[in-house]
């Protein structure tokens, strides 16, 4: 059985989307709607340990609150506007170009088209968001796939996600790499029974990703940033720059 499918991630491995994205907007939105609630880096660390921008502010609401009373009738109504706003805010700015892709990702992309090989995106960003990463700023790569935001009932790291990315592509586990960056997006491609490669960042480089098959600081660039192996590609040669050929025929066979 060979790979016939690369999905990605989006936060975190297509841009490094959380720091400077994710949370200024979140910030942002709180600030919009008269809340005083800020997440500073370290807080939102902790927060990425639960999956989806919704259910982040419901736990946060029930555990510290967002510095104005929000009475339990109002919750669900609070919480859409919230990250209704925020998405809009970090629309703004993935359209303003203030958020670069990684390294090495459309590059890695290319090959994958190259290859013939299924390309998507599994994510539980917001399906605006999704889109406007896959259509705008990656407007050149032609995806089979993007699932995103509220597709799915349990968000990562349950697999549910990524079955759903194979039974709609017609892709088998073994047949499927993913690319992560998070411990819970690795727990959820790899129970969903598909090789992973993780790709580190600020946030998550601390994190157990020993379940991962391959982890790397970013997947590199020729005469760019290259990436630094972490963990795997026992007998493969690496000079920094991870390519589609490369994860193909490592996993393959």
């Amino acid at each position: 059985m060979g790979i016939r499918g690369f999905l990605f991630d989006q936060d975190g491995v297509i841009i490094d989307t959380e720091r400077d994205g994710h949370r200024v907007a979140f910030n942002r939105a709180f600030l919009d709607l008269g809340f005083s609630a800020q997440w500073e880096p370290g807080e939102y660390h902790r927060l990425l340990q639960i999956a989806g921008g919704k259910e982040r502010l419901r736990a946060y609401l029930h555990e510290k609150g967002f510095g104005t009373p929000v009475a339990p009738a109002e919750e669900d109504s609070v919480i859409a506007r919230l990250h209704a706003r925020k998405t809009d805010i970090f629309l703004e700015l993935l359209e303003s170009g203030a958020l670069p892709l990684r390294p090495g990702v459309r590059r890695l992309m290319e090959e994958a088209m190259s290859l013939g090989l299924v390309l998507g995106v599994c994510t539980t960003s917001n399906e605006r968001a999704a889109r406007a990463v896959t259509s705008t700023v990656l407007g050149s790569i032609h995806f089979d796939l993007v699932l995103a935001g509220d597709i799915v009932r349990e968000k990562k790291p349950d697999p549910e996600i990524y079955i759903l990315a194979m039974q709609k592509t017609g892709l088998a586990p073994r047949e499927c790499v993913v690319i992560e960056d998070s411990r819970i997006g690795v727990e959820a491609a790899k129970a969903a029974g598909a090789f992973v490669v993780a790709t580190t960042n600020a946030y998550t480089e601390q994190e157990d990703l020993a379940a991962a098959d391959i982890v790397v600081t970013s997947l590199g660039d020729p005469g760019g940033e290259r990436g630094v192996l972490k963990r795997g590609l026992a007998g493969v040669s690496y000079d920094g720059v991870l390519t589609a050929r490369q994860l193909v025929d490592c996993f393959s066979g």
